[in-house]
């Protein structure tokens, strides 16, 4: 991917021979990619919702007539084969490669071809067996986070189980007992910063009141990836790309509601560091935690919460504010891809018009002193000597962002005339924040009727819930089943067309 850093130090010297080289390739790139169908469709419409936080929001009026299956996207499900009474499922962890965001892909270790792995739905009472195969190069086991069941079935290698060796198997038996949000995970710690994660949503006996008529899990990633690099480092205490079910924005797919109706979330966290995520536009309730649903009295109301590691976190809304709000983790760094240690002017090329720069051109340039990155040294001078040296995978990932000379224009044209001499700046424009548009890398039914350059200001942790509504949700919706994806996740919102663990659970209960 082209970092922010490659990106500044063009200077106009040879950003022009840029330009022309780029726009053959990207033109290529944005022809093979399908565009969205028909006009746009932008969320409008009044509010229909009372004062904000509301109690009066809790409840849509909607009978429960059975409990929503949830929605992972990106994920999607475990399918499961029934053995008696007994619901089988199959897990193989295995190492995979995996995009994690436009021309950007990670060396995962996860389950089923999937990092985090596909997410398990089952009903209280249920009897279920998980034949769990070990592909990976070393042994491994599952811990089932949060389950009260047996020792035997707890995954600790070494304790509870032997570990389970390359090429073998292992079979875990469960009674569901309890409802709620929980996970499964290695409990070989570098394992599971590799990727090795997935959700085992309990489904309650009798369906939780309120009624949500969407419900969605969202889990909480985090990598350390270079540029250039495929293969995370799970030894780094801090991480540059931060991922909502295995996608670093703008890759991610946005939840989508219609108008009126109550909405879950669910945040499973099993990375490093505790986010607090935050959903624009609307007053939630926090429901659950991983220990199971939290009595209706005890729920407190709020836009964000912390989901601490190891943890997960229920909230619940009536969607009633129609628009693209964003949902995205509140720590500055985890709404970026690819951090940096160097800010302000640190980060212009050094022969970019230094008589603009009072402060170097005084020696007053305390900000331009700090902390110098040996390799942003290098890629510096490779400028001052001339057109960087690229490869050619290097020049068609370059390529595939509109990056080009009017872009670059564009944007500057966003500063203030004198931004040169502010100090500090830059800070977002310019940065690796608000600047390639990737619309159409990522372009998607989900994203129908999106502002234009919607993505120059997603990254990292960050999604959409797009609140639309009746005839632009019906307008939406139609698009994504006429897209007849496999393994589609929403495919539970077509109508009729579920064939989730919850809606087969019910056939076979027939």
């Amino acid at each position: 991917m082209s970092t922010r850093r490659s990106f500044l130090q063009r200077t106009a010297a040879w950003s022009a021979a840029l330009l022309a080289a780029g726009r053959e390739g990207k033109a290529e790139i944005v022809a093979s990619v399908p565009q969205n169908p028909g006009p746009q469709v932008h969320a409008r419409g009044g509010y229909l919702g009372t004062a904000s936080g509301s109690l009066s929001k809790l409840d849509t009026g909607a009978k429960p007539s059975g409990t929503a299956p949830v929605i992972t996207t990106e994920v999607g499900d475990l399918p499961f084969q029934m053995d008696g009474d007994v619901k089988v499922f199959h897990l193989t962890a295995s190492v995979f490669r995996q995009q994690i965001a436009p021309q950007k892909w990670a060396d995962v270790w996860g389950f089923n071809g999937s990092a985090p792995g596909p997410t398990i739905q089952v009903t209280q009472g249920d009897k279920i067996r998980v034949i769990y195969k070990n592909e990976l190069p070393e042994s491994t086991s599952i811990h089932w986070h949060g389950f009260e069941d047996t020792i035997g079935n707890d995954g600790m290698p070494g304790i509870s189980q032997e570990p389970i060796k390359p090429g073998e198997s292992y079979t875990y038996h469960f009674t569901i007992k309890q409802e709620g949000t929980f996970f499964y995970h290695s409990h070989m710690a570098m394992q599971e910063m590799a990727g090795m994660l997935g959700a085992v949503i309990m489904h309650p006996r009798v369906p939780y009141r309120p009624h949500c008529e969407k419900d969605y899990l969202i889990h909480l990633q985090e990598f350390a990836l270079l540029a250039n690099q495929t293969i995370p480092d799970t030894m780094k205490m801090e991480y540059n790309w931060l991922l909502l079910n295995g996608k670093a924005s703008p890759a991610t797919t946005p939840l989508i509601v219609k108008q009126g109706e109550r909405i879950r979330i669910r945040f499973v966290n099993m990375g490093m560091d505790h986010h607090p995520m935050h959903v624009h536009g609307h007053t939630f309730y926090t429901t659950g935690t991983e220990g199971g649903r939290i009595p209706e009295t005890a729920w407190w109301p709020g836009n964000t919460v912390l989901v601490g590691v190891g943890q997960s976190r229920d909230v619940e809304f009536v969607a009633d504010n129609p628009g693209d709000w964003m949902l995205h983790c509140h720590l500055p760094h985890h709404m970026m891809n690819q951090m940096v240690t160097q800010v302000g002017p640190m980060t212009r090329p050094m022969n970019m018009d230094t008589a603009a720069k009072p402060a170097s051109r005084n020696g007053d340039s305390a900000l331009a002193d700090t902390d110098m990155d040996p390799s942003m040294m290098g890629m510096m001078q490779q400028q001052m000597d001339g057109s960087p040296r690229m490869s050619a995978q290097q020049r068609k990932q370059q390529n595939a962002f509109d990056t080009s000379h009017e872009g670059m224009m564009q944007q500057m044209q966003e500063t203030a005339p004198n931004a040169e001499n502010v100090p500090n700046y830059p800070q977002d424009a310019l940065m690796e924040g608000p600047m390639m548009t990737m619309d159409a890398l990522v372009n998607r039914p989900e994203n129908l009727g999106l502002r234009t350059n919607w993505s120059r200001f997603m990254q990292g942790m960050m999604t959409f819930v797009r609140v639309l509504p009746a005839e632009q949700y019906d307008r939406v919706i139609a698009a994504m089943r006429a897209a007849n994806r496999s393994n589609d996740p929403f495919v539970s919102l077509y109508g009729g067309a579920a064939t989730s663990a919850v809606a087969k659970v019910e056939e076979v209960r027939r």
